[in-house]
């Protein structure tokens, strides 16, 4: 059973990945990989958001339904951009980025409203808007409609600087 925040979680994904595949329709690996001084590129974007290797982003989710107010420790401006996500080519990485996400519209679209109200607490997020104690349906907000969304806008930024280098 779907819930009307559930499903407005989801078409948020959805439109996220979309700008994301368009902004690397076309990319090259040696353009990827490439960054302006100082910045990442746009391969460590995607690393980024898809977060740690082998736990991804889904690794913050589980624990809002596993245990009452969870600590999630969540490591800032990590881009995990190992030696094998280096290795991979753009379309494989934007593809593991895709399948996260996916995984995360799946388990978010069979969330009860209950569900979706669990609490955990995020101390790296005790300034942020959505302050330190998020519901998961925050949390996932978070993830996609502010982080996500500000690294494509990121990435945009990156694809521009490298136009004029």
């Amino acid at each position: 059973m779907t819930t009307p925040e559930g499903d407005k979680l989801v078409l948020m994904i959805e439109a996220k990945l979309g700008e994301l595949q368009e902004l690397c329709e076309g990319l090259d690996d040696k353009t990827a990989a490439r960054a302006p001084e100082g910045r990442w590129s746009v391969k460590q974007i995607l690393s980024h958001v898809l977060g740690p290797e082998g736990k991804g982003m889904m690794a913050t989710l589980r624990p809002f339904l596993e245990k009452d107010v969870p600590l999630i420790n969540i490591e800032a401006e990590n881009t995990y951009y190992t030696g094998a996500r280096a290795q991979m080519p753009l379309g494989q990485l934007l593809t593991e980025v895709e399948l996260e996400y996916v995984r995360i519209a799946l388990f978010v679209a069979r969330l009860s409203k209950e569900q979706l109200n669990r609490k955990a607490h995020i101390p790296l997020l005790k300034d942020s808007p959505i302050g330190e104690y998020p519901t998961l349906a925050a949390w996932v907000e978070g993830i996609v409609g502010y982080h996500l969304d500000f690294h494509i806008n990121h990435m945009k930024e990156i694809l521009q600087a490298l136009a004029h280098l």
